[in-house]
């Protein structure tokens, strides 16, 4: 990309991940001019996982611009030993055949189970379009929306006002235990329950996480979606004949701040050039975007931002080609036991010797649990994780190239790997998200705004705290 052809703009976003790009592309819809900086060389390829929202797509015409969602089926597929494989369908009734062969029992409580968690996510659904409900707050307007999310609830009926309020601290064990038999349809389900946190599936709240990543999937299915939003973002340019977001590539940027305290722009390290703009909005995790600035921030502030629990326990891996059809959605997670046995390894740092794996059907791999170290994995420990990776997918251990939490860090700057930038634990979401007091995208810099995963809703729904973000900042 070429650089900018000016040094003063009315926003610059630091970040073009999915949350970056959407706040980018809104603001300039607003008649803004904006510059998108970049550190990695190009605009990462690659598929977004999670739920996009419709009003994303809508709002910056991504149909126009091929947007495109992948929802394969069957949905996950994992292999019973000695008795074929359990396949997992969009279509409800396939999905109760294929249960009705290992559990009949358990085949007739899915179609009430997956009624029951898409109401609750929907109720999630409706908390994650709009800033955190202002718990504080006098405003009329803002008591008008959580007085209006109070009677959305209560017009889902009784059963879902019961559910919400017992199962979203429950563990997802408990909450699959109390519905089903068969250990390998627990196992599946209650990896979901997991993904992304240093807990394992009897830890209180995981229930939650559950439910987090069933917003905007189908009736019936538990795992999410993934789009080219980025891609369809790029491809989007301008939106509704206004000129869109400027992008550099190939630089990082850091925050400076005018002799008020306020944001002042930025400074491109590599070209060493300082860039004007009264508004700045970081899609960093919130500690990479604050830590260097402690002097101007209050000291109750900064504690609170080293507090938050970025425990990165996720390695991703890609299979070579030949590979990746073979296995695609693939999910080895037998039990909630070996679940539960896979985190205890975690908790005392150590790779798990007998890992969660899931495959999606772009060759990607997600293992858990992998934790963040701070240092480099000596050659033995990689090998052995690789092995055990490619024992629990059934491919050569050749096929994988594996990036750690610790590569996580150090290439994407993803504050101890975490690919979410805070763990969705019940202490870390809604108006706690960052920390409590700084949850609507704001910071103590004025000028100065997040739009990444560490904000609400978190992630796994790529592009909705960009739009809200935006939409606050506007």
């Amino acid at each position: 990309m070429s650089p900018p052809r000016q040094s003063r703009y009315d926003a610059i976003v630091i970040g073009a991940g999915a949350n970056g790009l959407v706040a980018a592309h809104y603001l300039a819809r607003a008649g803004k001019r904006v510059l998108v900086v970049e550190q990695r060389e190009s605009l990462e390829a690659g598929l977004d996982v999670g739920w996009v929202p419709a009003q994303v797509v809508r709002e910056l015409q991504l149909d126009q611009h091929g947007f495109r969602l992948e929802q394969p089926d069957p949905w996950v597929s994992v292999s019973l030993d000695g008795a074929g494989g359990l396949q997992l369908w969009r279509e409800m009734s396939k999905s109760v055949e294929a249960i009705r062969r290992i559990s009949p029992a358990d085949a007739a409580q899915w179609p009430e189970f997956c009624e029951r968690m898409r109401t609750l996510a929907s109720v999630l659904e409706k908390l994650y379009l709009a800033p955190p409900p202002d718990i504080e707050t006098r405003n009329p307007r803002e008591l008008a929306r959580i007085g209006g999310l109070g009677l959305f609830v209560r017009r889902l009926g009784k059963q879902a006002v019961i559910d919400l309020a017992r199962i979203l601290p429950m563990s997802i064990a408990d909450l699959l235990d109390e519905w089903f038999e068969s250990d390998i349809l627990k196992g599946v389900l209650g990896a979901v329950g997991v993904w992304h946190l240093k807990q394992g599936p009897r830890s209180g709240g995981t229930a939650f996480n559950f439910l987090h990543h069933h917003v905007g999937c189908a009736l019936g299915v538990f795992r999410p979606p993934q789009s080219n939003l980025r891609e369809a973002l790029a491809a989007a340019g301008g939106v509704g004949g206004r000129s869109g977001p400027e992008m550099m590539f190939n630089n990082e940027a850091a925050l400076r701040l005018a002799s008020d305290g306020r944001a002042a722009g930025v400074t491109l390290l590599q070209r060493r050039e300082q860039i004007d703009a009264p508004l700045v909005v970081s899609s960093e995790s919130p500690r990479a975007a604050l830590s260097s600035l402690g002097l101007h921030l209050d000291p109750e502030f900064v504690r609170a931002l080293d507090h938050i629990k970025c425990r990165g326990v996720v390695a991703h891996a890609r299979l070579s080609a030949e590979y990746a059809a073979r296995v695609r959605n693939r999910c080895v997670a037998p039990s909630l036991e070996y679940l539960e046995r896979a985190y205890d390894d975690s908790k005392y740092g150590r790779d798990s010797h007998r890992p969660y794996v899931e495959t999606d059907g772009a060759g990607r791999v997600h293992i858990q649990y992998v934790p963040f170290t701070d240092q480099q994995r000596d050659v033995q420990s990689l090998r052995t994780l690789g092995s055990s990776v490619a024992d629990a997918l059934g491919v050569p251990a050749g096929a994988l190239t594996i990036e750690t939490p610790d590569d996580l860090e150090r290439e994407y700057n993803l504050t101890e790997g975490h690919l979410y930038h805070g763990e969705l634990t019940l202490d870390q979401i809604l108006f706690m998200r960052p920390v409590p007091g700084w949850s609507r995208y704001r910071t103590p810099i004025e000028g100065l705004y997040l739009c990444g995963s560490g904000t609400h809703p978190g992630g796994g729904i790529p592009g909705a705290a960009g739009r809200n973000a935006a939409r606050e900042i506007l």
